[in-house]
């Protein structure tokens, strides 16, 4: 069988499943396969594949089949311009979260300063700010050891373990840093709309890093709270939230004596993240 077959089969297949991105799909996962960038494949279509290669590549077109994300498949995903590694105990990373890391980068880009981030998942956040101030150190913090175990190898991938922690560790076990910046990608989904979710997100990606309880607020509301007694003052919380959570979270962090500083839109022009800074 030739390459452009192969394709097309894993396409119609994927297809069937309502896969709106099937064709891609199955040109990613041939690459994978065959360990060609999807640009090598387009060009040598008539190629022949080996029995094996075909028997590895319907393997992994049933997984996309099932509607596991394509991330997890590959156990990689490119944020910041980087390839981070992902399984199915982390977040895959959003386009929209890199929106966040610029907007950060671009305030802090001639300062060194001291960063936490919470929740750190597989860690993109967090060294996708170190890898553009190279002056900087941070540390990052989840409460599953699995995460952690991730963000560890993305450290030593990006060659980052010098100005990089990682610690398996709940909010309430911080007492005596003081950071420049913290930032936060909580859960932030109501319980009840996790089931409305798309499958591959409800299915496949974990729970703990979704769920944010009745109102979606709980551990937004928590990272506020003691960002009040580690932050430097005037040092800064960038937090992302999920649609429609503006004013409510505007409303904590007021309360909390944040002023909000900057806005970051999503590509839809929802507010998806709110940098604000402790006053006295």
């Amino acid at each position: 069988m030739e390459i452009l077959e192969l394709i097309n089969n894993g396409s119609r297949q994927l297809k069937d499943k309502r896969i709106y991105s099937h064709k891609l799909d199955s040109e990613i996962l041939l690459s994978k396969v065959l360990n060609k960038t999807r640009e090598e494949l387009l060009i040598n279509l008539d190629q022949k594949i080996a029995p094996q290669e075909i028997s590895d590549f319907n393997k992994l077109v049933d997984r996309r089949s099932s509607k596991e994300p394509i991330a997890y498949i590959l156990k990689e995903k490119e944020f910041w311009s980087k390839s981070f590694l992902v399984n199915n105990n982390t977040l895959i990373p959003r386009p929209e979260t890199e929106l966040m890391v610029e907007k950060i980068v671009k305030i802090f880009k001639t300062k060194d300063i001291s960063v936490l981030d919470i929740g750190t998942g597989t860690g993109c956040i967090l060294l996708s700010i170190l890898s553009e101030l190279k002056n900087s150190k941070g540390i990052g913090l989840d409460i599953s050891s699995k995460a952690i175990q991730i963000a560890n190898a993305n450290s030593s991938k990006h060659n980052l373990t010098q100005r990089t922690k990682f610690y398996k560790r709940s909010l309430n076990e911080i007492y005596h840093n003081k950071f420049d910046l913290i930032v936060s990608n909580p859960p932030y989904i109501m319980k009840k709309d996790i089931k409305n979710l798309n499958e591959d997100i409800k299915k496949f990606e974990p729970k703990l890093a979704l769920d944010g309880g009745n109102d979606g607020l709980d551990v937004i509301k928590k990272v506020i709270y003691k960002s009040r007694s580690i932050l430097k003052i005037k040092g800064m919380l960038a937090l992302e939230i999920g649609n429609e959570q503006f004013k409510k979270v505007s409303k904590i962090l007021r309360s909390n004596k944040f002023k909000t500083r900057y806005l970051v839109k999503d590509y839809r022009e929802n507010v998806r993240c709110i940098l604000s800074t402790l006053e006295n």
